[in-house]
Parts: C-alpha cells; sequence; structure tokens
C-alpha cells in the first residue's frame, strides 16, 4: 500500500497529463454538432482502459457510444462497478468563461491552492479519472488489481441518459456484481470526505402556451387578446404557496421527514445558510419554512423554473403579445414519491389555469425516483474507513440534491446498491462557466480509490 500511495505522488503530472488530454475532447453530447467528439472520447477511453489490463469494447447505441470493460482477477474476490460519464455540459455563455473551456490550465489561487480549470475537470472526466489513475497505478505495481472490476461509462449522462436503461438490460450478465461505485458527487467539505447515501429524483418538463395564430401588436389587441406570458407566469407564480411549499396536488406524499439522528449528523459537518449562500452571493433560502438550506437541498422536494422566453427579447423595444411562451421546469423528488403521478399532476394543474381559447403543448425530459442507499452495507464501513485514514478526518455520510438516475436503474435491473464517493466541491462551478476542481481533490482521489480497492479485497 505504501508503495503504491508514493507512486500516485511521484506519477501526478503523468496523470494530470492523460487528464488534460482527455479534457481537451469537446464531448457536449447536448448537441449533435459534437457527436464526432463524444466518439472521441469513448475511443480514447477504451485505450486507456486496454494500457491498465481491462478488456475494453465501445458500443454503439442510437445516441452516444457506451464504453464497457472488465479486469477479471478471480471468482473468489468481490466484483465491483464503476461507473461514470464522459459527456460535458455546452460551455455557454462562453464569454464568460476566463480560459477556453477545452484548454485545461492549472491556476495557483491568492491562497497558494492549485486548482484545475476547464469544462468537465469536475463533471465527470477528472472524477472518472480518479478511480482510473489508481488503478493504473495498482496495475503498473502489480500487473493485476485487487478485485473484480467492471467500469461501465457512458456518454449521454447530461443529455438524459436515454439509452443506459435499454443498454443495462441488454447487458446484464457482463454487469453482474456485489456492489456498484459512482464518482459524480461532491465532498462534505473541502478537507473533509463524504459519502452520499441519498440522490432525489428528478421530472423535467417543458411547456408551451400557444395564443393567438400570430404575434400581435399589443396596442390593438391588449386586454383582448390573451398573452402567454401572463398565463406562464400565473402557472409558475402559483406552484408555490408563501410557506415556499410546492402547491401540486398530493406532492408531498411519500416524503419522509428528516429524523433528529440525521439532522444531528449534519449539524456536526458544520454548514449553514451561510455556507452554502454567501459564496453565490444570496442570503436568503426562498423554499419551505423551518428547513435549513441544506436539508431543503439534500433531503427536501423542490421546483424549479430552469428557463423562460416569449416575446421580444432583441435590442430595444416591440410592443407586441407574443403568440407563443414557453418554460423548462423542473421538481426534484425525495423519499418515495412517484415521478409519474407528479408528471401527471403536474400537467393537470397548468391545464385547470390555461384559457380553453389557448392551447398547452408538453415535453418530457426525464422521469426518475429517489433513491437511497441502506448503511447497513458492510462494505460502507469499509470504504468509511479507508476515506478516514486518506483525509484525517471523519468521513460525513450526507445526501445530494442532485439526481443520478443511474442510480435507481443498477437497483431496478440489476438489484445491487450503489456507494456515492465524489471528490469535487460546491463551488466547482459544474455546469457553468469557469468549471474547475482542485488540484488536491484529484490527488487525493486517486489515494482514495487505491485504499478503497484495498479495502474491498476481503
Amino acid at each position: 500500500m505504501k508503495t503504491i500511495l508514493q507512486e500516485v505522488d511521484t506519477s501526478l503530472p503523468a496523470s494530470l497529463k492523460r487528464l488534460f488530454e482527455l479534457l481537451r475532447i469537446q464531448s457536449i453530447s447536448a448537441d449533435s454538432r459534437y457527436s464526432n467528439e463524444c466518439e472521441k472520447a469513448a475511443v480514447w477511453l477504451k485505450k486507456y482502459l486496454e494500457e491498465i489490463g481491462f478488456k475494453a469494447q465501445c458500443h454503439l447505441t442510437k445516441g452516444q457510444p457506451i464504453v464497457l470493460a472488465q479486469s477479471f482477477v478471480h471468482k473468489n474476490v468481490p466484483t465491483i462497478l464503476f461507473y461514470g460519464h464522459y459527456d460535458v455540459q455546452p460551455v455557454d455563455p462562453i464569454t464568460l468563461w476566463t480560459i477556453n473551456p477545452f484548454e485545461p490550465c492549472i491556476r495557483e489561487t491568492a491562497t497558494g491552492e492549485k486548482i484545475i480549470h476547464g469544462r468537465g475537470a469536475a463533471d465527470d472526466k477528472g472524477q472518472i479519472l480518479t478511480f482510473l489513475e489508481a488503478c493504473r497505478v495498482i496495475f503498473n505495481q502489480n500487473r493485476s488489481l485487487p478485485i473484480n472490476i467492471t467500469v461501465l461509462l457512458e456518454g449521454e449522462e447530461e443529455s438524459g441518459g436515454e439509452h443506459l436503461p435499454e443498454f443495462i438490460a441488454r447487458y446484464k450478465e457482463q454487469l453482474n456484481c456485489d456492489v456498484s461505485f459512482i464518482c459524480d458527487t461532491d465532498m462534505a467539505t473541502p478537507t473533509r470526505a463524504a459519502i452520499t447515501a441519498m440522490v432525489r429524483g428528478l421530472v423535467s418538463e417543458e411547456i408551451i402556451i400557444h395564443g393567438a395564430n400570430r404575434d400581435l401588436h399589443s396596442g390593438l389587441y391588449g386586454n383582448a387578446a390573451q398573452n402567454p406570458i401572463h398565463i406562464l407566469t400565473q402557472i409558475i407564480s402559483s406552484l408555490r404557496d408563501d410557506q415556499g411549499r410546492i402547491t401540486l396536488k398530493n406532492f408531498y406524499e411519500g416524503v419522509p421527514e428528516i429524523s433528529d439522528h440525521v439532522r444531528a449528523l449534519w449539524q456536526k459537518i458544520g454548514k449553514n445558510d451561510n455556507d452554502l449562500l454567501t459564496p453565490i452571493g444570496l442570503k436568503q433560502p426562498p423554499g419551505e419554512k423551518n428547513y435549513r438550506a441544506i436539508e431543503q437541498t439534500w433531503c427536501r422536494p423542490s421546483f424549479e423554473v430552469n428557463g423562460i422566453t416569449g416575446g421580444y427579447q432583441e435590442e430595444g423595444f416591440k410592443t407586441i403579445i407574443p403568440a407563443m411562451a414557453s418554460a423548462k421546469i423542473s421538481f426534484r423528488l425525495v423519499g418515495k414519491q412517484d415521478p409519474f403521478k407528479i408528471r401527471d399532476s403536474f400537467r393537470e394543474f397548468v391545464q385547470a389555469i390555461v384559457p380553453k381559447d389557448c392551447r398547452v403543448e408538453f415535453k418530457s425530459f426525464g422521469a426518475a425516483p429517489a433513491t437511497m442507499v441502506s448503511l447497513n452495507n458492510p462494505r460502507i464501513e469499509r470504504v468509511k474507513k479507508a476515506l478516514d485514514e486518506e483525509w484525517e478526518c471523519e468521513t460525513a455520510i450526507v445526501g445530494s440534491g442532485s439526481a443520478i438516475p443511474v442510480v435507481g436503474e443498477f437497483q431496478r435491473q440489476l438489484g445491487i446498491e450503489s456507494i456515492l464517493i465524489g471528490f469535487s466541491n460546491p463551488d466547482d462551478c459544474i455546469h457553468s462557466p469557469n468549471e474547475k476542481y482542485n488540484l488536491r481533490s484529484f490527488h487525493k482521489g486517486i489515494r482514495s480509490w487505491v485504499r478503497i480497492l484495498y479495502a474491498l479485497q476481503n
């Protein structure tokens, strides 16, 4: 172990060089113009895995390729499944980036901390390579890995993951394992590791309100013609009450209350509302009353407007009543909330508000339930101890506001639980301009995975 960890330290420059190669690939899955780049990333990862002893394949799908690789050591050692995604978010608005998003670099902060900058650095290429670099160092030392490992890397996580469930169903036998690991989550604090035990589900909808058959002069038709923007804003404003609660019928069905024990554990982490909100220039959480900001993001359901459009938006002014307005709306789910019931309830809510002489159109962008990991899983204690040793601090058990649908797919189709370990931080600007990843997170992430893989050996 000591020798391998020393090798992680000495080979860090080479690890960074490989990470930068991967970060330069513009694998934006949401934009079809970058399909070749997604394929390039998949091929790069396949070659990488073959170099460290895996049997790897790029499987074509109706969307982006999926990389599946296996290293089988012995039938008497555990088999784990590692999941990550090589696709990244679009870089818009490009004007807000201080670097070229696909020309990664390392910058030093005023306090001397070194930061990796570039799209995908934290979500999820840097996270993937913490695991793969750990495997590389172990393989280079021993010519084999301590346990059986299957690696599944997809290229559509950032655009809905539409083709992954079908792939899992088709390759169930190859994906059979004892437990899966997902590296796409945060640390508890920049110096304290975390195991994420709960992730929220997601319902994503676009609603389009159609009014008149063309844009209208607001002087000639004002008050007489329905305005789709008025209707849309009425829908949005009606979705929360003055207590911050969501007003959909039966929305809170299946939402568990936070136990005093869990609340006490989270309070030990020391995060308060200011820790979450002050760095982004805010002070007051607008959600449900009597819940701290961290509780609202980790274990309470939410509703957000992710995008809205309608009417004239160019420079200057144009006095019109638009013929159409639209909004992209998402609900984050917890506990046993049913995403399909909530989607139906939302559509009924909207239809009840839209006037009869207008028309509403719905587009679905996915629906997935929340998932929780059993803390009784005996492997969690081993993983926790390994993280405790590396970070020299007690590992926190946390929730996540994010939705990671693959966790539910693994439970549903493979009957396995997932342990979520990530080394990014909330200020890493994932999905935003100037995405970053702390060099310390990358380095100690590799060391953490080395410890975890050996902790799982017996």
